[in-house]
């Protein structure tokens, strides 16, 4: 309640502008805002940021660090109490479709945290996607160090995973890793192969081991009891390492 209430006191003397900011990231997070400047900074891509006297600049990138680990976390969790039945495989694959670059830059958008976003336009003639989802993560990081914890599970359990996502049409819905990293590299004029690596028997199951190799640089390693399941594993996991790249 003091903390309530000194938040309270504060918003007093927060200029119109400012408050209009204040409103829409608590209704983005549907909690009390007690520390602005934390959301403000969750906000401000390094392309708009100012250098502080320790020679940092103070852009959201700090913050979308944490964030990411902390959704990431929270996601995984969230998933292995849903489904205690399922497998290693199958909540990755799940915790992917949520929290994947690509996602969570369409849902960045549906919120309307885009709106908000600080970016040197001299820099951009077009606010490359990324910056969507890695302010999302940013203001997760925010919600984190202004309200703990508990407060931040509950805003990604109930802000964004059931407000936007449908679990059992996640589920169904079928991601063809391996061609969308194909496609990628075929716009990008690269050279990718998928290398079996080995066969490792035992007595209950076989497993391939699969390598991703783009012009001669070796990536990520996948596993599955199929050639075709192997080669997706591993197209998954480098998609997750060159997100960025893909996105932009």
């Amino acid at each position: 309640m003091l903390f309530r209430n000194l938040a309270s006191l504060r918003h007093l003397f927060l200029s119109k502008k400012e408050r209009v900011f204040l409103n829409a990231i608590q209704s983005i997070t549907g909690q009390l805002v007690y520390n602005v400047g934390l959301y403000k900074l969750a906000v401000n891509h390094s392309s708009a940021a100012a250098v502080n006297f320790h020679g940092i600049k103070e852009s959201n990138e700090r913050l979308e660090y944490l964030g990411d680990a902390v959704l990431g976390m929270v996601v995984a969790d969230y998933l292995f109490t849903q489904f205690p039945f399922k497998d290693e495989g199958f909540l990755t694959e799940i915790r992917s479709k949520i929290v994947n670059r690509e996602s969570l830059n369409l849902l960045s958008r549906k919120i309307g945290l885009n709106q908000l976003i600080k970016y040197h336009k001299n820099q951009y003639a077009v606010m490359p996607k990324s910056i969507f989802g890695d302010s999302l993560e940013a203001l997760v990081g925010a919600v984190y160090r202004d309200k703990g914890f508990l407060k931040c599970r509950k805003f990604i359990i109930e802000k964004i995973i059931l407000a936007h996502y449908d679990l059992d049409e996640l589920i169904h819905t079928t991601t063809n890793h391996k061609s969308k990293l194909i496609e990628w590299a075929q716009k990008e004029n690269k050279q990718i192969s998928f290398k079996v690596l080995d066969l490792n028997d035992s007595i209950k199951k076989k497993q391939f081991t699969t390598q991703v190799v783009i012009d001669e640089q070796v990536y990520e390693i996948g596993y599955g009891l199929s050639k075709k399941k192997a080669a997706q594993d591993a197209a998954r996991r480098t998609l997750e390492v060159l997100e960025e790249q893909i996105d932009e």
